[in-house]
């Protein structure tokens, strides 16, 4: 049955290799001042309105107590369902009715507490909620077992007799696709009760992250004290002064350090969790569960690991360049941030941000732009950092509500990108809960990448066609090339990585803090080869991504980076139909499984040719960016002979 997750869809930033940064200072009034504002100090138009989902909190805590109340009713279909299909039309209904509701409190409770961590009203908000949740799951444990138990043939009679009962005919069938993993009503029942435990170790994690860990303060190349943030760690990795970035990031990632045996002991239980629940429901591997859940083969997964592997020279490439335009002795992953060109660096307010993205857009057509401009204009955004927010930037909302974006906004090239990006969900969101019943409106997110970096690929054709000056679009590759670097190659990095620890847990070794800083290590040096030269504190920054808690979910970010840059590339050269295509799939949510949602899009992600075409794309930037450099004059021309 499908049930509340409360999933936000997110891009957490992070700092060196982990995503694409060509990062700009600017003297924005809020991300900038010596201390991060208060939530009150930020004009209304530059935050999210909650009350669009509960006028009130009162509000909020009356409908939970009506959910709760709702819950017994489930449980009275128990034996019901398979006698007729009168019987599971009307409890697909009321399943539906209750989950709506579920969904929408969840949300708000998640996005309260996220907009400032301290407030502990609203951790009891969440922690209501997930009680809640656990007993829907548990009043409905039942539901699956008996569903199966259906005969087909019974099933083939049902949709004649009751042609309502058709709407859920997708999602019926992949619960029969999943017969062998499902297990009794009283085994369902004892998973379904095992939740909250299950969610301690992210929950922890991300209060110990966010709200417990207190970072130091470092000098910015001006010689004032700067408190380290998430936010403001990335503004100091692109300093020109590498003592800034150095030290950057042995205050951030040193800090971390120091709980390195508390986050390995999280770590270790959150793995500990996906095996218990592949191993519970009799998959040979914790990826065959997760991959299954989409009707994703695991040689998918593998063969993404291995394609990159063998066309990683471009990015050996790009190192050997970045540390000579640079002009270092050698190069270190905390000077990947820095910007190639200085004297370049572009600023981007955010209401500018908010301008080019609508131009670049415009190849989507004026059915896309319409709700997007009024998602901008009427409060679906939390722009700014402030104290004690959550940190990154996600897209979430409800069936019952609009989408809503958290930002972490500081005036850079990259956060306009991250808006883009964050936006593309949203507008996925949109579109699917807009033609789509409630039970295929929830996307997978194997395909929500897709819609978030298309907007990236759309907006930096549009900013590299539109600038002639040769330093600008030296500036504007480079952003590209980190793009691929960010979004496909690290997530893939990332990927085998999470792929290692499920493996090491399976086979019963120990997840120490030891063993793990052992295993990311090995992993990074694999990907960005000799010429990288390590700090040992980077072997700590696992600690950093939350992404890591939701199991096999960042190698979704490099397939669907792949898929994008196909269909961005159809819809720019005006494929025939393409555009069409493209809405369609948005409109589409989970009405039919991930991999042929794409490829009536227009792309085959079971073949490793997307991810050879981007990394062919890589190898072309690259070379450019290398010729760019020889004009401008930041590096001689290699010598010939």
């Amino acid at each position: 049955m499908r049930t509340p997750s409360f999933l936000t869809f997110s891009r957490f930033i992070l700092g060196g290799l982990l995503v694409p940064l060509v990062l700009s200072t600017s003297g924005d009034v809020f991300a900038q001042s010596e201390e991060l504002k208060e939530r009150s100090q930020i004009p209304d138009k530059y935050k999210w309105n909650l009350t669009d989902m509960y006028a009130t909190d009162e509000a909020w805590q009356a409908d939970v107590a009506a959910i709760d109340s709702m819950i017994p009713s489930l449980k009275g279909f128990e034996g019901k369902i398979s006698q007729s299909a009168d019987q599971l039309v009307s409890f697909f209904k009321a399943y539906e009715d209750l989950n709506k509701r579920l969904d929408n409190a969840g949300s708000y409770a998640s996005m309260a507490y996220d907009q400032d961590t301290r407030q502990q009203k609203y951790t009891g908000f969440k922690d209501r909620i997930m009680t809640v949740g656990m007993k829907v799951g548990e009043a409905t444990a039942w539901f699956t077992p008996e569903l199966v138990s259906i005969p087909d043939a019974t099933f083939e009679k049902w949709y004649k007799e009751k042609p309502e009962l058709a709407v859920d005919r997708q999602y019926i069938d992949d619960q029969l696709r999943t017969r062998a993993h499902t297990l009794s009503p009283a085994e369902e029942r004892i998973l379904a009760l095992s939740s909250n435990l299950a969610s301690s170790p992210a929950s922890a994690s991300t209060a110990l992250r966010n709200t417990d860990i207190q970072f130091p303060s470092v000098k910015d190349e001006n010689g004032k004290d700067v408190t380290l943030s998430e936010g403001r760690y990335q503004m100091l990795l692109e300093s020109p002064n590498r003592d800034v970035r150095r030290d950057a990031m042995m205050g951030m990632l040193g800090t971390y350090l120091k709980f390195q045996n508390t986050a390995a002991a999280l770590m270790s239980g959150n793995i500990a969790k996906d095996v218990f629940y592949s191993s519970s429901r009799k998959y040979h591997s914790s990826l065959e569960a997760s991959l299954d859940n989409d009707n994703i083969d695991t040689t998918v997964y593998l063969n993404l690991i291995e394609t990159v592997h063998k066309n990683i020279a471009p990015l050996r490439k790009y190192v050997q360049i970045r540390r000579e335009a640079l002009k270092l002795p050698d190069i270190h992953l905390y000077d990947f941030n820095v910007a190639l060109i200085p004297e370049t660096r572009i600023q981007m307010p955010y209401d500018q941000a908010v301008s080019t993205i609508e131009k670049a857009l415009t190849p989507l057509g004026k059915d896309y732009l319409d709700p997007m401009e009024k998602g901008f204009a009427s409060r679906w955004i939390d722009v700014y950092e402030t104290k004690n927010k959550r940190s990154g930037a996600y897209s979430s909302g409800s069936y019952l509500s609009h989408p809503y974006m958290l930002l972490n906004y500081n005036n850079t090239l990259e956060d306009m990108f991250t808006v883009a990006h964050e936006m593309g969900h949203s507008m996925h969101t949109w579109f699917s809960a807009h033609h789509q019943p409630y039970i295929y409106s929830d996307y997978r997110i194997f395909v929500a990448e897709v819609a978030s970096t298309f907007n990236e690929a759309l907006l930096m054709d549009y900013l590299l066609k539109n600038e002639k000056d040769p330093s600008k679009k030296l500036y504007l590759v480079n952003q590209y090339i980190d793009n691929i670097r960010g979004t496909l190659i690290s997530q893939v990095m990332f990927a085998e990585f999470e792929l290692r620890m499920h493996r090491a847990a399976e086979a019963g070794e120990p997840l120490t803090s030891e063993n793990l800083c052992k295993m990311y290590e090995s992993t990074i040096q694999s990907y960005y080869g000799p010429d990288v030269t390590w700090d040992d504190q980077y072997a700590y920054t696992w600690i950093r991504i939350p992404h890591f808690y939701r199991n096999f979910y960042v190698y979704k970010y490099a397939t669907s980076y792949a898929a994008s840059q196909a269909l961005s590339q159809r819809v720019l050269n005006n494929v025939k139909g393409a555009r069409d295509a493209y809405i369609h799939f948005l409109s589409s949510g989970s009405s039919e499984y991930p991999l042929d949602l794409l490829r009536h899009a227009g792309v085959d992600m079971s073949k490793p040719a997307p991810v050879e075409i981007t990394m062919k794309k890589l190898g072309e930037l690259v070379d450019q960016m290398e010729k760019l450099l020889i004009q401008t004059g930041r590096i001689p021309a290699p010598k010939k002979g």
